[in-house]
């Protein structure tokens, strides 16, 4: 057996957890396959039976030629401090952000029509790699503090920062694919979660509702309002159907910088004060779990996963506060602004 069903007397303390995280047992999910013990819970029939995800096998890191413009942590893996919690952009920045952003929407369209059964979580990111050369700029997320890969690909029960590798997409499963291009200067960051084939009505909603949430939260921005007002319009369409919204993972702001002030939680924290003012660019991609919110580390210290194994989806923008409202950055440039007037 697999998740939570599997019996407590077939793992030790010390041996690895039966979730793939590659952590002690005792470390990871012991504690929570005692409390469900106790409480027996039954399996309802309309919550299918579904593939845990394990780690696989990393592949090789893919080069970048050397006349592409390079982010200050490309080579040491550790970004400097971008200074600054209202960062406003001038005319140019603006514009470069924009480019950038349309980049990165084109890349993420890409990846995303390649997604099907049978393809692998590395294949996607050859293809997203290729796409970011393509345009002249170089994959964001490539040796950001080491990580190994220039997209996220997070499948099912992973709720962020998935590293490709050799795991097959199959029928049923959701992944998102979170793409991220530093192109003249600046970064382009955006990302969705797709089913898979086809997926069961309750995976479907889930989907549905955090692409949902995502725009809620965008509806909220305006010239002197708060970063909190985000947070609140998202978890209150969130628990209208019962899902959880992940606290442990924020939006931010962004521009020269891959991650910048303000933080932007998604969930409603009075203590998020921060004004919202024209100029200023940041994310916004609510992560929304079918369970908890919690969630547990792998321990190649990237991959993170919902505590109870159960789906988790996510959705992101780049935006940009207006004197007029928010500018959704990284739709294509041809679709109409749903928020600016």
């Amino acid at each position: 057996m697999t998740g939570p069903e599997r019996s407590l007397t077939k793992t030790r303390p010390n041996e690895p957890c039966w979730c793939g995280s590659g952590r002690k047992y005792k470390r990871c999910h012991r504690a929570m396959d005692q409390a469900r013990s106790v409480r027996a819970p039954t399996r309802r029939s309309d919550q299918p039976e579904r593939r845990r995800i394990q780690k696989g096998v990393v592949g090789p890191r893919r080069a970048v030629p050397e006349t592409i413009p390079r982010p200050d942590y490309a080579e040491t893996s550790i970004p400097k401090r971008h200074a600054g919690r209202h960062v406003v952009r001038n005319d140019d920045a603006r514009e470069r952000m924009e480019k950038a952003c349309w980049a990165a929407r084109e890349v993420l369209d890409t990846v995303l029509a390649a997604v099907r059964p049978g393809i692998t979580t590395d294949e996607l990111d050859a293809i997203a790699h290729e796409e970011y050369l393509r345009r002249g700029g170089y994959p964001s997320p490539l040796n950001y503090h080491g990580y190994p890969k220039s997209l996220c690909t997070s499948v099912n029960e992973v709720i962020c920062h998935g590293i490709p590798d050799d795991t097959v997409l199959e029928t049923g499963d959701i992944v998102n694919c979170d793409v991220t291009i530093y192109l003249n200067g600046v970064h382009g960051d955006c990302s969705e979660t797709v089913v898979v084939g086809e997926a069961d009505p309750r995976t479907q909603q889930l989907v549905a509702v955090t692409r949902e949430c995502l725009l809620r939260g965008i509806e909220t921005v305006r010239p002197g309002g708060k970063i909190r007002e985000i947070g609140r319009a998202i978890e209150a369409h969130a628990t209208r159907f019962g899902y959880s919204v992940v606290r442990s993972f924020v939006g931010h702001g962004i521009g020269p910088g891959f991650h910048m002030d303000p933080q932007v939680p998604h969930y409603y924290d009075a203590q998020f004060r921060d004004e919202i003012v024209p100029g200023m660019t940041f994310t916004i991609e609510p992560m929304i779990n079918l369970g908890t919110w919690r969630h547990v580390m792998w321990d190649d210290d990237w991959t993170a996963v919902t505590a109870d194994l159960q789906l988790s989806a996510q959705f992101e923008h780049t935006v940009l506060c207006t004197d007029r409202g928010v500018r959704i950055l990284t739709q294509s440039p041809d679709q109409e602004q749903p928020f600016e007037g």
